[in-house]
C-alpha cells in the first residue's frame, strides 16, 4: 500500500516520525491511525484481555452500595466434659490462700478504724458498769478485743478456711466429672471478640 497522506512537513531540528495517535510502519506497511486492543465482554460477564479483564470481573462481583458490611461475630457451642480435679485443688487453694490475706488485713484495719472511733471504749464501759458489782470491776471488753487476739482469731479461721475451700472444690470436681458422665456436662456458648 502507499502513503497517502502526502509530503509531511519538514521541522528544522525535529525528525519526520509518525504523528502522536501513529505507530512507526514497520516493513512492507503503512502508516495510519493506532487502536489499542479492545477488551470484549465474555460470555461469563466478564471480559476477555488478560489482567484488565479479571480486574472488571471483581469490580462487577463487588456490592455498588455504598453501605459497609458488618462482619458476622463467630460463635462456637462447646461442653466441658471433664475437670481435672489436681487442677481444681491447685487452684482452689491458691485463691483460698488469697482469700485468708485479705481476711487478715480486713480484719485488722477493721479493728483498728473500730478503736480509734472509740467503739471498744464506749461499748467496753457500758459492759463492765452492766456485769460489775462492788467486789469486782466487771468483764473487761478491751482486753478481750486485743489486736493480737483479733489476729490470731482471724488468722486461724483463714487457715480452716484454706483447708476446707480446697477440700470442697476438689471434692466438686470428683462429683461434677460424675455427673458429666450421665448428662454430658455444662454446655457454653463462646463468641468472638469483634
Amino acid at each position: 500500500m502507499t502513503d497517502t497522506r502526502g509530503p509531511q512537513p519538514q521541522y528544522e531540528g525535529y525528525a519526520a516520525g509518525p504523528l502522536p495517535g501513529e505507530r512507526a510502519p514497520g516493513p512492507g506497511q503503512a502508516s495510519g491511525p493506532y487502536h489499542p486492543p479492545q477488551a470484549y465482554p465474555s460470555p461469563a460477564g466478564g471480559t476477555q484481555g488478560g489482567a484488565r479483564g479479571s480486574g472488571t470481573a471483581q469490580a462487577a462481583r463487588r456490592p455498588r452500595t455504598g453501605a459497609r458490611t458488618t462482619p458476622r461475630t463467630r460463635k462456637a457451642r462447646l461442653r466441658v466434659a471433664k475437670a481435672d480435679p489436681w487442677s481444681v485443688m491447685k487452684v482452689s487453694f491458691l485463691l483460698s490462700i488469697a482469700l485468708g490475706i485479705c481476711t487478715v488485713v480486713a480484719a485488722a484495719v477493721l479493728w483498728m478504724v473500730m478503736d480509734a472511733m472509740g467503739v471498744f471504749s464506749t461499748v467496753g464501759g457500758t459492759i463492765s458498769e452492766a456485769t460489775g458489782s462492788n467486789e469486782s470491776n466487771g468483764f473487761d471488753l478491751q482486753s478481750f478485743l486485743s489486736l493480737p487476739r483479733v489476729l490470731i482469731f482471724t488468722s486461724v479461721i483463714a487457715v480452716i478456711d484454706v483447708v476446707l475451700a480446697t477440700a470442697l472444690a476438689t471434692l466438686g470436681a470428683f462429683i461434677y466429672n460424675l455427673s458429666a458422665g450421665f448428662v454430658g456436662g455444662v454446655e457454653l456458648t463462646l463468641a468472638e471478640d469483634e
